[in-house]
């Protein structure tokens, strides 16, 4: 029977239904034993004298191959701890035990004056340290009524007063150096201002980087227009006027005075006339 949606309101629904359990079923047992080996197994054989396959009828009450205790997983927690029963000793004919050193240099086993600061020993694991120890001692009074009671400090005899030491005031040593120096770089100065004044009144002036870089241009670019109408005459093998002569004679005057001028603007100090 439809009782209609849980949201919606039902009078089927004003008394509850009883809920009735479900019957358990019974635990489901197999037929077979759980330690039986499984028929026609993979695992386990590898590395033994079996074939691929083991237990192929599946009439085998026991393991085929006895488990490996660490084939897959590794030995047991704690079977790798060392012993110290049993330690690496080197074999060897030419260090002397411990009877020859005794019987031939006694002396060396000779006990040393040298105190040694030895660790406390090891406790047993049957000692039983030592517990429920209770004072009734009150660190805060005490402390309190110790701070109370104890003496003022003496203070110490003969301390330096840097109020009266004798050069109390005065100017350091260093700083009077540092002086010096600083007059020395502005003198210096100076001397520089005055020279470039005295270069300023005299008429000449020292020419500026960019200025010659630009004089250097304009004569490269003058070289170039000389030079192509010098190529332009090149051809001509045969000077049989005045013409050609006098005017290959100028071009190559005007190249040589250019590359002149240019090799003077190399120079790193350049002064010119102060027209202005």
């Amino acid at each position: 029977m439809y009782y209609g949606d849980d949201s919606e309101e039902s009078i089927y629904k004003i008394i509850p239904p009883v809920f009735q359990r479900p019957e358990k079923p019974p635990m489901y047992k197999s037929t077979h034993k759980g330690n039986i080996p499984p028929s026609g197994s993979t695992l386990g054989q590898a590395g033994t004298s079996h074939p691929m396959l083991t237990n192929l009828s599946g009439l085998a009450q026991d393991r085929v191959v006895k488990p490996h205790t660490h084939k897959s997983l590794g030995r047991a927690p704690g079977s790798l701890q060392p012993d110290p029963n049993r330690y690496l000793v080197k074999k060897s004919s030419s260090v002397p035990s411990l009877p020859t050193v005794k019987k031939e240099n006694p002396q060396l086993l000779q006990p040393t004056t040298l105190k040694t600061k030895t660790k406390p020993a090891v406790p047993k694991g049957t000692d039983v340290p030592i517990m429920n120890l209770v004072t009734s001692k009150n660190f805060v009074v005490a402390n309190a009524v110790e701070t109370i009671l104890a003496a003022p400090k003496k203070t110490t005899q003969g301390a330096k007063d840097y109020l009266h030491k004798e050069d109390y005031g005065k100017v350091p040593k260093y700083l009077n150096h540092i002086k010096k120096d600083i007059d020395a770089e502005y003198e210096y100065i100076r001397q520089l201002q005055a020279m470039e004044e005295e270069q300023r009144s005299s008429g000449t002036r020292l020419l500026s980087d960019e200025e010659k870089q630009g004089l250097i241009m304009g004569l490269k670019a003058k070289w170039e227009a000389v030079n192509t109408d010098y190529q332009a005459i090149t051809h001509l093998t045969v000077l049989d006027t005045m013409g050609k002569i006098r005017r290959k004679e100028k071009y190559e005057a005007e190249l040589a005075q250019t590359e002149k001028d240019i090799e003077k603007l190399n120079r790193k100090h350049i002064y010119v006339d102060n027209l202005s």
